[in-house]
């Protein structure tokens, strides 16, 4: 209970079982209504951009498809285009397009998980089921033709590792053919269905200026009526090349992130399919020869299924990269719960938490312990534990 008697604080973290990462999340309550939300991250570090400094550029590009691993070529994807800004390096014609396939079969694999769970949520388990099924031939046709269901090692600076073959971008084509009519069955029935309709548009809505004044990313920000994709506004790979649109909704709420990611889902089948068509068409190499890494520095930005990825990185002429930033979108989009939960009720928060799709191993990439405005060192926390241990160690001695 807080100093204000008539207001309960309720946790929901770091370890709960709607949550798949460790975060905390503090509720305000008054009855039944949030009336404030406290939102502490930092439990999942794990040093990925310190590492990168210890692996050579091409290495990287592994440890970085390691950062998450439901869209675990989004960030690879970002690095290999900052890479080849700070070395002002032109892929093949033919890589543009199988990279632009492989991030958009990831994209519909992603949100249909998300969909999934978000039917969970509001006990609409058939939803869910539906989802992941749909999803499964996904994930198969990634193994199939590009070797893995996750973690497809497909980027690399200069291109990509692998080809996509005329008969792979015809099971490509059937696959996406098939998913389709899947796609319109889900709208509608999200559409038609006045207890779903209800249950999400009552929950977690995000204006257009709170999310311009958090600076979200992704299917959050167009959601609420931002019309912003770095596919269509700094494109790259082969999104300059093909014909698609942006998906935008200014409702806000949870609703229209649903439909969001659903009609995204539908431009992502329009963007594969003319991309395999240009395979037939476009041939050769797949990747330019990249001999080193000049000194300099660049950034380079995808557009993932949660918004879009910021790799940024700096070079002193050797093997390994000096410095490697990274921010993922979920770093912007979390904070947003501070007024999207605010209003609602405690059965809407944890529906609402969910609704940025966050992922916390991206976005926890940092540490520091401040007290009185020093900060303490790994090494000196050491030091710290070791006087410690010799000084209980005196006592249990008798003082010697």
């Amino acid at each position: 209970m807080s100093e204000n008697k008539k207001i309960t604080e309720i946790p929901i973290g770091p370890y709960h079982p709607l949550q798949e990462e460790p975060e905390f999340f503090r509720l305000k309550i008054d009855g039944e209504k949030v009336v404030g939300i406290e939102i502490e991250i930092g439990y999942n570090h794990r040093g990925i951009e310190k590492l990168s400094e210890s692996k050579s550029f091409d290495q990287a590009t592994f440890l970085v498809e390691r950062i998450c691993g439901i869209c675990s070529t989004s960030h690879p994807f970002a690095y290999v285009n900052a890479v080849e800004d700070l070395a002002a390096i032109r892929i093949p014609e033919r890589a543009k397009y199988i990279r632009t396939v492989v991030g958009e079969i990831e994209r519909i694999h992603s949100h249909l998980l998300w969909l999934g769970l978000a039917g969970h949520f509001i006990g609409y388990n058939t939803v869910w089921m539906w989802c992941w099924k749909y999803r499964e031939p996904l994930l198969e046709l990634c193994e199939r033709v590009f070797g893995n269901r996750n973690h497809y090692a497909m980027m690399k600076i200069g291109g990509v590792r692998r080809d996509i073959s005329d008969d792979q971008g015809d099971l490509i084509r059937k696959d996406m053919g098939d998913l389709v009519p899947k796609l319109d069955m889900l709208y509608n029935a999200i559409q038609d269905d006045p207890v779903i309709k209800a249950r999400l548009r009552i929950a977690g809505t995000l204006t257009k200026k709170d999310a311009r004044a958090y600076c979200v990313v992704g299917p959050t920000a167009r959601a609420s009526g931002i019309e912003i994709d770095v596919r269509k506004d700094d494109p790259y790979a082969a999104y300059g090349l093909v014909d698609w649109n942006v998906v935008v909704r200014e409702e806000g709420d949870v609703y229209a992130k649903t439909m969001v990611r659903i009609d995204e889902m539908k431009e992502s089948v329009k963007i594969i399919n003319q991309c395999v068509d240009r395979l037939k068409e476009v041939k050769g190499e797949i990747e330019t020869e990249i001999k080193e890494i000049p000194e300099g520095e660049g950034i380079g930005r995808h557009e993932a299924p949660r918004g879009e990825v910021f790799h940024y990185v700096r070079s002193r002429g050797g093997s390994v990269p000096y410095r490697h930033k990274v921010r993922a979108p979920s770093f912007m989009n979390v904070f947003s719960n501070e007024v999207a939960v605010v209003g609602g009720t405690i059965p809407d928060a944890a529906l609402t938490l969910a609704a940025v799709d966050p992922c916390y191993c991206c976005t926890e990439r940092m540490q520091a312990v401040d007290t009185d405005s020093k900060v303490y060192t790994s090494r000196d926390l050491i030091r710290m534990c070791q006087e410690k241990t010799y000084e209980l160690h005196r006592k249990m001695k008798g003082g010697k």
